[in-house]
C-alpha cells in the first residue's frame, strides 16, 4: 500500500454483540485504503490504520453508519484524558439509560406475569385480562425494548442478523401470535390454533435481556476503572505563580514554562522540575510503589501525583495532553482496544453464528409443527423462540475484551503498563529472559565502593583531591566520585588550571599541587608509576569493578573503585523467573569480568558480555533461532533494536522514549520483579481468557439443542422462552464476573494486589 498509514479512533454505537463488532470490522476493512481495523465491543471504539491518500476519517464514519450504526469523529484537539473523561460520561449515560428501560420492563413483566395466572383467566375476565396484558406487552416493546427491533431492521436492511434480530424475532413473534389470539380467540380456536398468549414471555424475554445488557454496562465501567481513576487524577486547575501573586487557572491555560505552587495533599497538576521546596511526592498510581519519593531542587515531577508533605514550587515542563499521564492512558486506551490473537477465533465463530441460529430455529420450529401436531401452533413457536433467545452470542464476544482489559488495568496497577492484547498473550509464551545489566539489573549509577590509600594521605585528603578535580567533569565516574565525597561530608577545593582527556583521565592544580586522576595506562603515560597499587587494582578488578587512580606531584596516592550496585530486588526477581522460563541470559557490553560479577550476585548463570550495541539485535535473533522465545528488558537507546526484534520487549520506565516506544510493555517503576510480575499476569489473563471462551461455546453447545427440546422425549424437559432469556443473561454475566476477578489477583513480586490512590 502506498503512502504512510495512519491511525484513527473513534466511538461506534450500537454494538450490542459478537456479531456486530464482527460486521463493523468487516465494513470498516472493506474499505480502500484500510490497512487494520481494530473494534472493540467492551470500548465502543473503532481504531482504524489507513493510508490518507486513498481514504478519509470522514469516509471511514460513513462506512460504519452504512453497516447500520452510529460513528462521529471527535474533536481533533481533544486531550486522551478530555476523551477518557467524555466516554466515562457515555459509560454512565448508557449505564443509567438501560437500568432505567430495565427497571420499567422489569415491573411490566411482573404485572404481566401476575395477570396470566390461572387465577385471572376464569370467564369474562379473560378478554380484559388479555387486552391489558396486550397493552402492557406493547408499552414494552415500544419504550423499553424498541432498541431491538430497530437494529434489527438495520440490520436486515444491510442483508446481515444480530443478537437484536434474534430477541426481535422471538418476542415479535410471541406478541403477534398473542395478539392474534386476543383479537379473534374463536377464529383462530376453530382452525385448530391453541387460544395460548405468550405476553408473559414476550415480557420477560425484554425484561431480562435488558437486565443483562446493563449489568454488561455496569461491567464495562468496571473494566474501565483504572483508566477512570487516571483520568481524575489530574486536576481541572492549577495554582500558577505570576510576580508576587498566585492564581487560580484552568489547566488549559498554562504551558510549558509556567511556574507553579503545589501545596502539601495536593496533586501535582503537571509535569515539570522543581524549583523551589522539597517534599515527599506519592508516585504509586504510575509505579506501583506504595513508599514517598523524596523530591528537591532539579527534580522531576509528574502531574497526578500526590505532594504529601511540603509545599514546591515547580517549572512546567509538558502540558496536559503531552505529559507522562497521558502517555500512560494512550497506552492503556491502546491495549484495552487491541484485539488478543485468541479473539480471532471467537470472531471466527461470531461471523456465521446468528445466521446458523436462525436457520436451526426455523428447523425446530418445523420439526415440532410436523412431529407435535397435536401441540398445535403454540408449542413450536415456543420452542423456536427459546432456540432464539438462548443463542445469543453475547458471552462468546464479551470473553476476550473483558479479560484484555480488566488484566491491562490491574497492571497499571502494579506499574505495568502492556500496549495490547497481542504482547498480554505473547507474554505468556516466553521461556527466555533477556536482561540488559546497565539500568535494568543494576542501578545504572556508578557509586565508590572502595578506597585505598597510601601512608601518605587520609582517605578523606584523597576524596577531598579527587571530587575537585572531579567536579569539572561529566563523566559517570567523575558524579560518582562527587556524590561519594557530599556522602561523607568532604568539601571540595577550588582548582585550577582543569583540562581532560576523553577515555583517560583529568587533571588540574589544587592548592598548589598537580593532581591527576584517572585509569592505570593513563596515568602510566604521565609517567606515574603504578606499582604500589598492583594488588589492589587487580583485586578490584577481578571483582568487576573500575578502577580511578589518584597523583599528587607524579606520585600515586589513592585508587578509589567504583561498580554500578545491583538493585536491591534483582535477585528476588531472577528467583522468581526461574520457576517460569527455562533461560534467564545476563547482556551487556561491559567487561567480561564486570558481568559476572553483577551475575554471580543475582544468581544469574548465563552472560553475554562485550556485545556492542548493534549486536544486541543480533543475539536476540540467534536465541529465537535456537528455539527460544524471548522476552528482551532493557532501558536504554542501544537496547531498542533488541526490544524490537525480541518476541516481547520488556522497557524499564526510567529508560529512554525510543526503548519504551520500541517495547510492548513498560515497567513504570525501577524493579526487575515487575518482569516477573507481568508474565504471571499474562498467564493468569490467558487462563481467564480459555475459560471464558470454553465456558461461552459449551453453553450454546448445550444450550441450543437443550432449546430445541432434545431431551423432552426422555426427560419432558422442555426450556421456556422466558427461562432461556434468564440463562442467555446468566452467561455473559457469567464471563464478565469471571474476567473482573483478574483485578483481584496477586502477582509474582507482589504480596497484595496494589490499589490505585485517588
Amino acid at each position: 500500500m502506498a503512502g504512510t498509514l495512519t491511525v484513527v479512533r473513534f466511538p461506534v454505537s450500537g454494538m450490542t454483540c459478537a456479531a456486530c463488532q464482527a460486521r463493523v470490522q468487516r465494513a470498516l476493512a472493506a474499505m480502500p485504503g484500510v490497512r487494520e481495523a481494530v473494534v472493540s465491543l467492551m470500548s465502543n471504539e473503532a481504531t482504524v490504520f489507513y493510508d490518507p491518500s486513498a481514504i478519509t476519517p470522514e469516509t471511514l464514519v460513513e462506512a460504519v453508519r452504512s453497516a447500520g450504526y452510529e460513528a462521529a469523529l471527535r474533536a481533533p484537539d481533544l486531550s486522551i484524558i478530555e476523551v477518557q473523561k467524555k466516554q466515562d460520561e457515555t459509560l454512565e449515560a448508557e449505564y443509567r439509560e438501560l437500568r432505567r428501560r430495565a427497571a420499567v420492563a422489569i415491573t411490566i413483566a411482573i404485572i404481566v406475569m401476575a395477570l396470566s395466572m390461572p387465577s385471572m383467566g376464569h370467564g369474562r375476565l379473560v378478554g380484559a385480562v388479555r387486552w391489558i396484558s396486550l397493552a402492557l406487552t406493547a408499552l414494552t416493546i415500544a419504550w423499553a425494548g424498541r432498541s431491538f427491533f430497530t437494529r434489527a431492521v438495520q440490520a436486515a436492511r444491510h442483508g446481515t442478523a444480530d443478537m437484536n434480530t434474534l430477541v426481535a424475532l422471538g418476542t415479535g413473534s410471541a406478541f403477534l401470535y398473542s395478539a392474534a389470539v386476543t383479537a379473534a380467540p374463536s377464529h383462530l380456536a376453530a382452525r385448530g390454533v391453541a387460544a395460548d398468549v405468550y405476553y408473559d414471555a414476550a415480557t420477560t424475554i425484554i425484561a431480562l435481556v435488558l437486565v443483562g445488557r446493563t449489568l454488561e454496562s455496569r461491567a464495562r465501567r468496571k473494566t474501565a476503572a483504572a483508566l477512570q481513576q487516571l483520568a481524575s487524577l489530574q486536576p481541572r486547575s492549577a495554582r500558577r505563580r505570576l510576580g508576587n501573586e498566585d492564581l487560580d487557572t484552568p489547566l488549559e491555560l498554562v504551558h510549558p514554562g509556567d511556574v507553579l505552587v503545589v501545596k502539601p495533599g495536593e496533586r501535582i497538576p503537571l509535569d515539570g522540575e522543581i524549583l523551589e521546596g522539597s517534599s515527599a511526592v506519592d508516585e504509586s498510581m504510575l509505579t506501583g510503589e506504595s513508599i514517598p519519593v523524596t523530591k528537591t531542587p532539579g527534580s522531576l515531577v509528574i502531574g497526578g501525583t500526590l505532594n504529601t508533605s511540603g509545599s514546591l514550587v515547580y517549572r512546567v515542563t509538558a502540558r496536559g495532553t503531552e505529559g507522562v499521564l497521558a502517555h500512560i492512558m494512550k497506552l492503556m486506551r491502546e491495549a484495552q482496544g487491541s484485539r488478543a490473537p485468541i479473539q480471532r477465533l471467537a470472531d471466527r465463530i461470531s461471523a456465521v453464528f446468528v445466521p446458523v441460529v436462525l436457520g436451526i430455529a426455523l428447523m425446530t420450529f418445523g420439526i415440532w409443527y410436523v412431529l407435535a401436531p397435536q401441540a398445535g401452533f403454540a408449542r413450536p413457536l415456543s420452542v423456536g423462540v427459546a432456540v432464539l433467545v438462548i443463542a445469543c452470542p453475547c458471552a462468546m464476544g464479551l470473553a476476550v475484551p473483558t479479560a484484555v482489559m480488566t488484566a491491562t488495568g490491574r497492571g497499571a496497577k502494579a506499574g505495568i503498563l502492556i500496549k495490547g492484547g497481542e504482547a498480554l498473550e505473547r507474554l505468556h509464551q516466553v521461556n527466555t529472559v533477556i536482561f540488559d545489566k546497565t539500568g535494568t539489573i543494576t542501578e545504572g549509577k556508578p557509586r565508590i565502593t572502595g578506597i585505598t590509600v597510601s601512608p601518605r594521605m587520609t582517605t578523606a585528603e584523597a576524596l577531598a583531591l579527587a571530587a575537585a578535580i572531579e567536579s569539572r567533569s561529566e563523566h559517570p565516574l567523575a558524579r560518582a566520585v562527587v556524590q561519594k565525597a557530599e556522602q561523607e561530608g568532604v568539601a571540595a577545593a577550588p582548582v585550577a588550571e582543569f583540562a581532560s582527556t576523553p577515555g583517560g583521565g583529568a587533571e588540574g592544580v589544587v592548592n598548589g599541587r598537580r593532581i591527576l586522576a584517572g585509569s592505570v595506562e593513563w596515568l602510566e603515560s604521565r609517567g606515574v608509576p603504578c606499582t604500589e597499587f598492583a594488588g589492589h587494582i587487580r583485586a578490584f578488578s577481578q571483582e568487576g569493578k573500575s578502577v580511578l587512580l589518584l597523583a599528587v606531584d607524579g606520585v600515586a596516592e589513592a585508587v578509589l573503585a567504583a561498580s554500578d550496585e545491583p538493585r536491591s530486588t534483582a535477585a528476588e526477581a531472577v528467583q522468581l523467573l526461574r520457576s517460569m522460563v527455562s533461560r534467564i541470559i545476563l547482556l551487556t557490553g561491559d567487561r567480561e569480568q564486570a558481568a559476572r560479577a553483577v551475575a554471580r550476585r543475582v544468581g544469574i548463570e548465563e552472560v553475554l558480555a562485550g556485545v556492542r550495541p548493534e549486536e544486541k539485535e543480533l543475539a536476540v535473533r540467534r536465541i529465537q533461532e535456537g528455539g527460544g522465545v524471548v522476552a528482551m528488558v532493557g532501558d536504554g537507546v542501544n537496547d531498542a533494536p533488541a526490544l524490537a526484534r525480541a518476541d516481547v520487549g520488556i522497557a524499564m520506565g526510567s529508560g529512554t522514549d525510543v526503548a519504551t516506544e520500541a517495547s510492548d510493555v513498560t515497567i513504570m517503576r525501577n524493579d526487575p520483579r515487575a518482569v516477573a510480575a507481568a508474565i504471571d499476569l499474562s498467564r493468569k489473563t490467558m487462563r481467564i481468557m480459555r475459560q471464558n471462551l470454553f465456558w461461552a461455546f459449551i453453553y450454546n453447545v448445550v444450550g441450543i439443542p437443550v432449546a430445541a427440546g432434545v431431551l423432552y422425549p426422555a426427560t419432558g424437559i422442555l426450556l421456556s422462552p422466558a427461562l432461556a432469556s434468564l440463562a442467555m443473561a446468566l452467561s455473559s454475566v457469567s464471563v464478565v464476573t469471571n474476567s473482573l476477578r483478574l483485578q483481584r489477583v496477586s502477582l509474582a513480586g507482589e504480596e497484595l494486589p496494589i490499589t490505585l490512590r485517588s
